[in-house]
């Protein structure tokens, strides 16, 4: 049997970073999809952006930017800026919209696709840790408030999973990125997509009820606890 058979979900950034594995792989599952390419917005317009979707079991919220890697005494507002309105503020105002409508009929998952930098630091990468990092903290905090609505809420940590936004196929292919995949990563080499979407089907799925809160690092040991 499917496991997402009768299930509606909602992937956010539907072209970007895991939106096309996920995508691909809860449809083979079974699952009614609704794709929206568009960023999420969040200063008015968040209704109309849900307005066909309100009665989703599953939100993915699969929220992307380039990192802006920069040190510090080079970060600049407007890249700080766009870092957390594209993927602090939406995730809130996703939070805010669906959480309560899941609560209200005592069931539903909420799974953001965030990042494991901020678990250990990347020099040069301190705005998108920021951003990334403010993602799961709020994820925890949520987790905890609805877990006894029957919601479960959780995060996917990654680092080191093939997609378009950060690890597209031309920089894992090249030899140097090989090299320091070797030095950094234990597992020795990067995760497949399909990998990560099968992670979070299983939190999408009936069987994750227990999971609420959690920040999962999915990395290849490069973090291996929080």
């Amino acid at each position: 049997m499917k496991r997402l058979t009768k299930k509606k979900i909602l992937v956010t950034q539907s072209q970007d970073y895991m939106g096309p594995a996920i995508a691909e792989l809860f449809l083979a599952e079974g699952a009614q999809v609704v794709s929206k390419s568009e960023l999420v917005p969040f200063q008015g317009g968040l209704e109309d952006y849900a307005s066909d979707c309100n009665d989703i079991d599953v939100l993915i919220a699969n929220l992307a930017h380039d990192p802006c890697n920069a040190p510090v005494s080079n970060i600049l507002d407007e890249d700080w800026q766009a870092l957390f309105n594209t993927m602090v503020h939406p995730l809130m105002v996703l939070i805010r919209h669906f959480a309560p409508i899941m609560a209200a009929r005592g069931r539903g998952k909420i799974i953001a696709v965030t990042s494991a930098a901020p678990l250990r630091g990347i020099p040069g990468s301190t705005a998108y840790c920021a951003a990334r990092g403010a993602q799961n903290a709020f994820i925890r905090a949520c987790g905890l408030e609805y877990a006894s609505k029957n919601v479960q809420i959780n995060a996917i940590a990654q680092n080191y999973v093939s997609n378009p936004v950060y690890y597209p196929e031309q920089l894992v292919s090249s030899e140097r990125f090989k090299k320091h995949l070797e030095r950094n990563v234990p597992i020795g080499r990067i995760a497949k997509p399909e990998e990560q979407a099968e992670l979070a089907l299983f939190l999408a799925s009936d069987h994750s009820d227990f999971f609420v809160g959690q920040i999962f690092p999915f990395s290849g040991g490069w973090v291996t606890s929080l």
